[in-house]
């Protein structure tokens, strides 16, 4: 997959995420996306370098997905307990 695929898999999975986790977010919308698209390169390469499961070339892989949803959600969940209490 190429750089922008990586972007728009970033995009949904963090739509994704922000759907499994609703609430306020300290970012709004921009900053869930930001963190989606980041989170789609860490869960890619953790899934890569930490279980020595290379993601695929395909788009529509179902580890590929699952990495990036999950690595959105981890960002996500540490940019709110990061910056949450910031935004009242």
């Amino acid at each position: 997959m190429g750089i922008v695929s990586w972007i728009v898999l970033g995009l949904l999975a963090g739509a994704i995420a922000k759907f499994l986790l609703p609430g306020r977010d300290p970012g709004g919308v921009v900053g869930t996306t930001l963190i989606g698209v980041a989170g789609a390169f860490v869960g890619g390469w953790l899934s890569t370098e930490v279980l020595d499961r290379p993601v695929e070339k395909d788009f529509f892989d179902a580890a590929t997905w699952g990495a990036a949803i999950v690595g959105a959600l981890v960002l996500l969940v540490a940019y709110r307990l990061l910056f949450g209490n910031s935004r009242d």
